[in-house]
């Protein structure tokens, strides 16, 4: 690989790479605008400038490849009066709207005014150029044409990536604006990476607007939910409350974006349907109980029916959106505290959802159907669970993150279930399955838990707890231990690592792997 020298460290970077890659292996930072590394390269901001050695003049890092002996400055006295002369043609139009602009705070316009620049305007307040503002031009995004530094980002991205070109640059000179064709509003399934890739707040999430101030936001590493796709995500939280999702680079699974209904899944994980206390059926309604009472009344419960009717009296339906850990740990419980093999897999997709695109959207809206699959829980056994309730062997079912009866409607589900003598429900929301319950335990949702999914090409990536659940809500794999110990006296374990150690010394597909390995982007299942 070639070696040069970048602001006098030696580098040591790939033939393919260009000099803000290059820096950046360094831990120089080169600023750029329009420079996005998913993005063909244009070289229209001007704002990487540097100064290489033997270069008659500047040159832009973004289109310069590394070669073996190149010296370059990016703080050279040339280069700093590029950097500000750029900063300055930049800001002559730029209107004074920071204290009101939802990008503050991670606005590259700010940051390096602050860091490169720094110097009064010479142009008068009255006579900058005025632009549409606060522009609906669909799909949830806001156009401020004011604060566009014609990048071209949002351009390209709608051009190279989605290939359906909604935006274009319009007029010249300082008259320049991104817009819309007349009449033609953006109407595109990924139309939020637009949002996320802007440097300014030119685009901007309706959403999101005036909600809150991106400097108290906490962010956390987890995969998106909405898709067997798996997208790597950022959360966005503050106080226990999701603000918004943010695609994160993942070469191997969703590059550096994400499509807009896994962007605006989250409000359904945090609305107010949200259980936060164990419940149980007393005269026909759910009345709130102590966890200690809920663990003792279920145990007590699989034991008379395990003396009555034997081990396969009792089975357990496990949903596509629960977790590698949580589907193991109720695999293990099934098998060694109640000794039942009846447990079944529900993968199911709302009515109307979208199916497969070319980029990366899944028609199975289950992220874990894959690794559910991988430790062998049977997709296709919920029509033998319901052929055993009908001939009287099932008397108990044990229901984990599985709304059957929004999966089946109501009437199939009472003719495959109705007969049923004991229902337990695991969830995170009451819903509907939750109604027909005899017990209903408070589990924590997917951003609240430590664990990993495995998305459809066997991707196993892991996914980490922003805060904790409300109320007295705890993670699935904590409640199925508590159980698992009032049934047979046995210490499950209870945190993700350790449940995900067991499993992989247990599963040959997951043989190998290891929570703490599975690192930022993931680890392929070992079959």
């Amino acid at each position: 690989m070639p070696k040069l020298t970048i602001d006098g460290k030696e580098v040591e970077a790939g033939a393919d790479l260009n000099l803000i890659q290059a820096a950046e292996l360094a831990g120089i930072e080169i600023p750029h605008y329009c420079y996005h590394p998913g993005l063909t390269i244009v070289g229209n901001c001007r704002m990487c400038l540097v100064e290489i050695e033997k270069a008659p003049k500047l040159q832009i890092a973004c289109n310069t490849r590394v070669a073996e002996g190149m010296v370059v400055h990016t703080k050279s006295d040339k280069a700093k009066t590029a950097q500000k002369a750029v900063l300055e043609f930049l800001l002559i139009n730029h209107p004074i709207d920071c204290p009101v602009c939802d990008q503050a705070g991670e606005c590259k316009l700010q940051d390096y005014y602050m860091d490169y620049d720094q110097q009064p305007s010479r142009f008068p307040l009255p006579e900058k150029n005025h632009k549409g503002k606060a522009i609906d031009i669909g799909s949830g995004v806001m156009l401020d044409q004011e604060r566009c530094i014609l990048c071209a980002r949002c351009t390209r991205f709608f051009d190279e990536v989605t290939k359906t070109s909604e935006l274009a640059i319009f007029e010249r000179g300082d008259h320049n604006r991104i817009d819309i064709n007349p009449g033609q509003p953006v109407n595109n399934k990924y139309a939020g990476n637009v949002v996320d890739i802007c440097p300014v707040g030119a685009l901007t999430e309706k959403e999101f607007r005036f909600r809150m101030r991106v400097w108290y936001l906490h962010r956390t590493a987890s995969v998106c939910g909405g898709c067997e796709r798996g997208c790597a995500i950022d959360i966005h939280h503050h106080r226990g409350r999701i603000y918004r999702f943010k695609p994160r680079f993942n070469p191997g699974v969703n590059s550096y974006w994400m499509c807009d209904e896994g962007r605006h899944s989250f409000p359904a994980l945090q609305n107010e349907t949200r259980l936060t206390s164990p419940l149980v059926q007393s005269k026909d309604q759910l009345v709130s109980e102590p966890w200690g009472e809920g663990i003792r009344r279920a145990a007590s419960i699989i034991a008379d029916y395990k003396r009555t009717y034997g081990a396969n009296s009792i089975a357990a339906v496990i949903d596509a959106t629960s977790t590698n850990e949580e589907a193991f740990a109720l695999k293990q419980l099934m098998k060694t505290a109640i000794g039942s093999d009846r447990i079944a897999t529900l993968s199911w997709s709302p009515p109307g959802a979208s199916g497969d695109d070319d980029l990366l959207i899944r028609a199975n809206k289950n992220p874990n159907a894959r690794g559910l699959a991988a430790l062998a829980i049977p997709a296709d056994g919920l029509d033998g669970l319901a052929a055993a309730v009908a001939s009287g062997e099932l008397k108990m079912l044990i229901a984990m993150r599985a709304d059957l009866v929004r999966a089946f409607g109501e009437e199939e589900f009472v003719r495959r279930f109705g007969a049923l003598d004991y229902m337990l429900v695991l969830s995170a929301d009451a819903n509907e399955t939750c109604q027909m319950a005899n017990q209903v335990w408070p589990i924590a949702a997917y951003p609240e838990i430590d664990g990993s999914f495995t998305n459809f090409k066997g991707r196993v990536q892991r996914i980490n707890a922003a805060f904790p659940p409300p109320g007295a809500a705890l993670a699935g794999i904590e409640a199925i231990a508590r159980l698992g110990h009032a049934l047979d006296g046995v210490d499950r374990p209870s945190s993700a690592n350790a449940v995900f150690a067991s499993m992989a010394a247990a599963e040959p597909a997951f043989k190998g792997l290891s929570l703490a390995a599975l690192g930022e982007h993931g680890a392929d299942l070992a079959s």
